[in-house]
């Protein structure tokens, strides 16, 4: 079984209850699946879910190279050497990042709002880049744009593989046919709020 799901930001990454605190268990009500990687609790967007201990370790792992797509919005206006250096990859002090695609793009399209918004500031300029990385190291986005001078203020995975969050609203889960290869699908069908 897969499960595609909008992780809406300030929701932990596990299915123990936490007081005050919301978890993947209040949104999800399937027994047996486990995320398979990790999203930050300040981080949205597309995680995926599964009870196939072999595919769970397929998508999380880098060894397979399966690329993953981050929509960051940024403090500042990134220049083309910024962006190149994101490229190339980015030494971190404990790591050097491996190549990745990075350009500027505009404000998705079908972009939630973020609860709670993110704080504005008149004289700083924000700007919205995607990210390409086929790792996703601890805090990896994050890291990488403040290096280069551009602090991430909102980061959301948009894609892993071929699996999109674009139709799926903040909160919302979908479960991904057996058998399909998932790696080919997007979900585009409207939204279903599947919660119990």
């Amino acid at each position: 079984m897969l499960i595609a799901f909008n992780k809406p930001f300030g929701v932990i990454c596990k299915f123990r209850r936490e007081p005050a605190r919301r978890t993947l268990a209040d949104f999800i009500d399937v027994p047996g699946v486990y995320p398979a990687g990790r999203l930050d609790t300040d981080s949205e967007g597309l995680l995926l879910l599964t009870d196939d201990g072999v595919l769970q370790a397929r998508i999380s792992s880098p060894r397979h190279k399966l690329q993953k797509v981050y929509w960051a919005q940024v403090e500042g206006e990134p220049t083309e050497a910024a962006l190149a250096a994101l490229r190339q990859g980015v030494d971190l002090g404990d790591f050097v990042t491996q190549p990745a695609d990075a350009r500027r793009i505009d404000e998705p399209a079908a972009l939630w709002p973020r609860d709670p918004p993110i704080r504005f500031r008149a004289k700083i300029p924000a700007t919205w880049i995607a990210l390409t990385l086929r790792e996703g190291k601890n805090r990896q986005v994050r890291r990488m744009t403040a290096r280069v001078g551009f602090p991430t203020l909102r980061l959301i995975r948009a894609a892993i593989g071929n699996v999109q969050v674009s139709a799926l609203a903040p909160g919302q889960w979908r479960r991904i046919e057996p058998g399909a290869p998932w790696e080919r699908l997007t979900l585009r069908a409207p939204a279903v709020d599947r919660r119990p």
